[in-house]
């Protein structure tokens, strides 16, 4: 299993497209990412750290509904 790595905001986009996310669109402070129903705003940092990662990734994981591996993650690029 490999480690969590701090992501650039253009890396997590282009994961999470390949998780079937649309997006990224405008909201009112943050741009934001569409699966099915469920929106997943989006930070507009550079670059993400790895606890920022987590975080996100949890949300990521409550809104599809399975666990994201950090091998499964490394793999998405």
């Amino acid at each position: 299993m490999s480690r969590w790595l701090p992501c650039k905001r253009r890396d997590f986009i282009k994961r999470l497209r390949g998780l079937n996310f649309d997006g990224p669109y405008s909201g009112a402070r943050h741009q934001f990412m569409v699966y099915k129903q469920h929106r997943l705003a989006i930070p507009s940092n550079v670059e993400y750290s790895v606890p920022q990662l987590r975080m996100l990734l949890r949300e990521v994981e409550r809104i599809i509904g399975r666990k994201i591996t950090s091998d499964e993650w490394g793999s998405l690029g």
